[in-house]
């Protein structure tokens, strides 16, 4: 006689078994590539501490978007890396910047049949590497940073953007994007805030692909604590009050249990980072034979599926997809 607790390993016996009855499934409809676009350079160049991605030409972007759509990939997320800084970065608003010069190539490409998100921030435009504009004494103005980002979004919607995701954490900032968005008749672009943004030692590799790394400083006063989770639930609240369609959890392998708390307290899609020393992390194991890396990050982007996350920006998204097809 068969006793009940052989139950769950039962179904665990074959691979069709375990398939037929997984609780949580990511499949290629839940990806989000970031890209990154460099100004000034003839060809494309490898970011050494995320192996794999790329700082982008004009050319090899659009190449890359038509490869991933052709995976089946539904949206990617954009982040320019301009020939020159200034304080006040300038280039992220221009006509002629990096992204604009992007979203609108890659909007002739693809229509309405991609999803092209942009970074709505100012960190890769400014020479000090800081979110917003820097006062006399090295704070960030939050209300100058906050017409800024009025003005980028404007910039990167009229462009071709479908969604503009501010990043900055600036106090308000879903509130005047989406006010100077509708003053300026772009009232069907969505805003993903990434509301709940930790001050996290993850990003280091990103730094070095949008050359962004502050000058001063760091982020610690205008990005969240990590130690803090409830903090999350208010930033979230704030942000769906101001006008925020989706919302997002950065990074999100380490804060696994934040995800799984705004899902529990929102309705709205939740978008989650899976960051780029998440990604390095990975790699650089299994390089050394540590571990089997692609296994690894199958693991890692279920859990953070099954935490609650409803779509994953992670730069495996390419070999997952080229896996899943």
């Amino acid at each position: 006689m068969a006793f009940p607790d052989q139950r769950p390993r039962r179904l665990r016996r074959t691979p069709a078994l375990r398939r037929l009855v997984a609780e949580t499934r990511v499949t290629v409809d839940d990806l989000v590539a970031p890209l990154f676009v460099k100004e000034g350079i003839t060809d494309p160049e490898p970011v050494p501490s995320m192996p794999g991605v790329l700082q982008h030409t004009q050319a090899s972007l659009r190449e890359e978007v038509r490869a991933l759509a052709g995976l089946g990939i539904p949206a990617v997320i954009l982040f320019g890396v301009p020939a020159a800084k200034d304080p006040r970065g300038s280039a992220a608003d221009a006509p002629d910047g990096v992204l604009q010069v992007a979203l609108r190539n890659l909007r002739d490409d693809h229509g309405d049949d991609l999803v092209v998100m942009a970074d709505t921030c100012l960190d890769e435009y400014t020479d000090h590497g800081h979110c917003g504009i820097v006062d006399a004494t090295g704070a960030i103005d939050n209300d100058a940073t906050l017409d800024r980002y009025g003005a980028i979004a404007v910039a990167q919607a009229g462009a071709g953007a479908q969604v503009v995701a501010p990043s900055g954490m600036m106090d308000g900032q879903v509130a005047a994007i989406r006010g100077a968005l509708d003053d300026a008749g772009h009232t069907g672009v969505p805003v993903l805030a990434y509301s709940a943004k930790y001050a996290s030692a993850l990003y280091g590799p990103f730094r070095d692909a949008a050359e962004c790394a502050p000058a001063f400083g760091d982020r610690r006063a205008y990005q969240m604590d990590p130690p803090n989770a409830r903090e999350a639930l208010e930033e979230v609240g704030l942000d769906l009050a101001e006008g925020a369609d989706m919302v997002m959890v950065k990074p999100a392998l380490a804060y696994l249990d934040v995800i799984n708390s705004v899902r529990s307290a929102v309705d709205v899609p939740i978008g989650a980072y899976h960051v780029s020393g998440e990604y390095a992390m990975v790699l650089a194991a299994a390089e050394r034979g540590w571990i089997d890396g692609h296994a690894v990050m199958r693991e890692h982007l279920a859990s953070i599926k099954r935490a609650g996350a409803d779509f994953i920006l992670t730069y495996y998204a390419r070999a997952l997809a080229e896996q899943l097809a």
